[in-house]
């Protein structure tokens, strides 16, 4: 069922950053590693000022956590880029890192990765505004991942094709129309 279809059924969904009220411990997305991230480490990542993590809820439940996503700043060594994008910058340049994007098990296949994604996207340009970064990077867990990101633009890295990277003006491009 694509989000349309969930948010007609008056399920209304937002995002917003990861707080003590959010009931981190009931999550489970099907990855013990994703689980024990949200529930051990999130907070204290974004309290520190390392990372931020967004979850996104249902209004009408919203501490029960549906789906998050963490983002970070990264530097890449740019000669990992594809070659077209790897000539356009110094060795080493600013990017943001979509360093977890997970869905509640119960709540898969029905567009909240992509509605999260979206929302990542949207945050990176808000940052890129204000900060200079080259794009948007990602390490998908494995080649169906890494289908889900390239539908969306992004690009495997030449050593590595779990290694993605989508292009800020690529971002801007899909967010003016």
């Amino acid at each position: 069922m694509p989000l349309s279809d969930i948010n007609q059924s008056a399920m209304m969904l937002r995002i917003e950053p990861l707080t003590r009220a959010h009931q981190r411990k009931a999550f489970d997305c099907g990855s013990s590693v994703l689980n024990e991230y949200l529930r051990n480490t999130a907070r204290q990542h974004s309290e520190k000022g390392m990372s931020r993590t967004f979850v996104l809820v249902e209004d009408n439940n919203p501490c029960q956590i549906l789906g998050f996503f963490t983002l970070a700043a990264c530097e890449i060594l740019v000669d990992k880029l594809p070659e077209k994008y790897a000539k356009r910058y110094p060795s080493q340049a600013p990017a943001a890192k979509l360093a977890r994007l997970a869905v509640a098990g119960h709540m898969r296949r029905k567009g909240l990765g992509t509605h999260m994604l979206l929302d990542a996207m949207g945050r990176i340009l808000q940052v890129a505004d204000h900060l200079g970064i080259i794009g948007f990077f990602v390490d998908a867990k494995d080649d169906a991942t890494a289908e889900f990101y390239q539908q969306f633009g992004f690009l495997p890295l030449p050593e590595n094709g779990l290694e993605l990277f989508l292009p800020l003006a690529t971002i801007r491009k899909a967010f003016a129309g």
